[in-house]
């Protein structure tokens, strides 16, 4: 089966086609980072009129680098909830009208489902077995998953405020860094930072408590910066060598609640495999932490390549094709939702 998937749920417009016996045979991504990169974050109604200029091009490279038409496909996938609703819009109302004029299989796909199953883009004997634990840790999303098969989802736990991402973005942009912050701190940090230079909170320490909480650990941040004047004063710069150590230690606090939390579950679970997934499963820091401690206590960690942990189609695809195999269609008339449960599936 041969699936085209179609990803928007956010400032990436992206085009995928997965074949089930050859894989991945192209994933195409047309960043929005300079277009937001002025407002120092995303805003709703340019993402979605960046879409709507990208999305045609986007899938035509995408055909173009599988070597295949439109007639060759067999199914179309796209993304239809979580997400900013006039940007999933954009994705998934190509997706249907392509799958109704060439006569084909639509299916819809969940954003969180895509990405705890984007490890299977690896080579095969490198997939997770299930059942197995899912971390997704996104600018959007930080929730632990007991993931028992394909469609079958436990949440365990979730961020009661701020996502990892966010925090770590809003973070940069508070020190005056390039947009995005979480990709600018971590390549900072690891210029030589001490981790331990500042005592960051890590929220809800507690075993027996699996959500996680990054608010705090933002406000501590702030009134650290405050103590430096560096607020109050717009013309007052952080020198160079303190900034560092501000984020290594913001980003190992990050860093530390996300580990402490997931291996929390694996013990409660019983679990012998965790699966990392999301944008800030590309970070550093937390892939080097994670394979040492997993190594330590005898746990198989799979972490998706950096370019398919953040937005791609490639998982939506994936997940797609699982889902058209399994005889699922979903009716023209599905909507874009941009607040949705995973397990509600």
């Amino acid at each position: 089966m041969i699936v085209l998937g179609i990803e928007s749920s956010c400032d990436e417009t992206a085009a995928a086609v997965i074949d089930s016996r050859r894989g991945i045979l192209s994933s195409v991504v047309r960043s929005q980072i300079k277009d937001h990169a002025p407002y120092g974050g995303v805003i709703p109604e340019l993402a979605a009129r960046k879409h709507i200029e990208a999305i045609v091009p986007v899938t035509q490279e995408a055909l173009k680098q599988a070597n295949i038409s439109l007639n060759t496909l067999d199914g179309i996938a796209a993304t239809f909830a979580p997400g900013l609703v006039g940007a999933l819009l954009i994705g998934l109302s190509f997706a249907k009208a392509l799958a109704w004029s060439l006569k084909r299989p639509f299916v819809g796909v969940h954003h969180l489902e895509g990405h705890l199953l984007s490890p299977f883009l690896k080579p095969e004997d490198s997939h997770p077995h299930f059942p197995f634990l899912g971390l997704i840790v996104s600018g959007g999303h930080t929730s632990l998953y007991k993931v028992n098969d394909f469609g079958r989802y436990e949440l365990l736990g979730k961020t009661v405020d701020d996502a990892a991402g966010e925090a770590l973005d809003k973070a940069g942009k508070l020190l005056g860094l390039p947009y995005p912050g979480g990709i600018a701190i971590d390549r900072l940090s690891r210029e030589g930072g001490n981790p331990k230079a500042y005592d960051f909170p890590i929220g809800f320490p507690q075993r027996d408590n699996l959500n996680f909480s990054f608010s705090g650990l933002k406000t501590a941040l702030v009134y650290t910066v405050k103590k430096m004047g560096a607020i109050r004063d717009k013309e007052k710069s952080i020198p160079l060598e303190i900034k560092r150590d501000l984020c290594t230690s913001f980003q190992e606090a990050v860093v530390q609640a996300l580990i402490r939390k997931a291996f929390f579950a694996l013990e409660k679970t019983g679990l012998k495999e965790l699966v990392v997934t999301g944008g800030v499963a590309a970070n550093h820091r937390l892939r080097d932490e994670i394979e040492r401690k997993s190594k330590k206590i005898g746990i198989r960690v799979t972490i998706p390549d950096s370019k398919f942990c953040t937005d791609n189609a490639a998982m939506i695809a994936y997940a797609g094709m699982i889902r058209l195999e399994r005889g699922q269609r979903d009716p023209f008339s599905l909507n874009a939702v941009s607040r949705l449960p995973l397990e509600s599936l």
